[in-house]
């Protein structure tokens, strides 16, 4: 099972429709999400389309060429749900949250050793960062 993660704290996944591999999505709009490893050239972005829902994954808490996608993405002016999967800690959600994400999908074990608290203690992510703190 997942938990995710919004800045009201932690909320059953309410995405249905299912996710496909890049290679495998229609070129023209779908009602699937898609899943895009964290290794995936900045050049296929421009191949997406416009799915309802994008997830990256993040194969380790170190790994942070998922920040990087989600904002080109974001650059490039992508509107839907944009949600990062994986290990991604509750440290970092301020960050995925400034880079483009909507939402983070841990795993059970994850959300038992990081409970709630932990993740909306980090939502105020607009206000709670080091320009905001340079500027005040």
């Amino acid at each position: 099972m997942s938990v995710i993660v919004t800045d009201n704290g932690f909320a059953p996944d309410d995405f249905a429709c299912g996710f496909v591999a890049l290679h495998d999505a229609a070129a023209n709009d779908c009602d699937y999400g898609i899943d895009l490893p964290s290794d995936t050239s900045p050049a296929a972005l421009s191949n997406l389309g416009n799915p309802p829902l994008i997830r990256i994954n993040f194969p380790s808490f170190a790994d942070g060429r998922g920040f990087t996608l989600a904002a080109m993405l974001r650059r490039a002016g992508y509107k839907g749900r944009l949600r990062a999967k994986g290990h991604v800690l509750a440290d970092q959600y301020a960050m995925a949250r400034r880079s483009g994400f909507d939402e983070v999908e841990i795993d059970d074990a994850l959300a038992a050793r990081q409970p709630q608290d932990q993740w909306t203690y980090r939502a105020d992510w607009q206000n709670h960062n080091y320009q905001a703190r340079l500027r005040g």
